[in-house]
């Protein structure tokens, strides 16, 4: 699929008296309604996602010592990453939301050296501080669910929704008798 990248011109919400759950589908839902109004001939989908603990939802940190302290607490259990996904085409008036939940499980704290990945890793745009994309192991010990959730965007419930939600997008697919 072609497609652009839009910067959402949205202040993101990080009320504590939203679930986690709420909190991000809210965001997306925000993303998407904005950049739409903006391209109301495009479908457009927007996505945020947070790192959720024990009801204690966590954004992306202001700092590296917020950052550590966000590892320290995810070190040696497990968390859950929620992404909420927006998918809105202003001109055909549709709107498709969904959150999508992986459970990850983070090694033990003396088992992994918070400085170095601090040092390697650009940790202060992510959700919870790290990326799984970079853990290459070092924090993440497995997980439960898509690894796309937990990069950031769920790839694979995103087509299923364009494809169940907006068929026209179905081009180039070749028809039935048709080679």
């Amino acid at each position: 699929m072609d497609f652009q990248v839009e910067a959402a011109r949205i202040e993101e919400l990080s009320d504590s008296a939203l679930t986690a759950r709420e909190l991000c589908l809210i965001n997306a839902e925000s993303k998407a309604i904005e950049v739409a109004a903006r391209f109301p001939d495009r479908i457009v989908l927007g996505a945020d996602t947070v790192v959720s603990l024990d009801n204690q939802t966590f954004g992306k940190p202001r700092d590296l010592v917020e950052a550590r302290t966000m590892l320290e607490s995810l070190c040696g259990r497990i968390h859950e990453v929620l992404t909420g996904v927006c998918l809105v085409h202003r001109n055909g008036e549709k709107i498709c939301r969904f959150v999508e939940s992986t459970r990850v499980k983070f090694r033990p704290l003396a088992a992994v050296n918070l400085d170095a990945y601090l040092a390697d890793v650009h940790t202060l745009d992510k959700a919870g501080a790290y990326a799984a994309q970079e853990d290459e192991g070092r924090l993440i010990e497995c997980l439960e669910g898509s690894i796309s959730n937990v990069i950031g965007l769920p790839v694979e419930q995103v087509l299923a929704a364009l494809h169940e939600h907006f068929p026209d997008l179905r081009q180039d697919r070749p028809q039935a008798g048709n080679p």
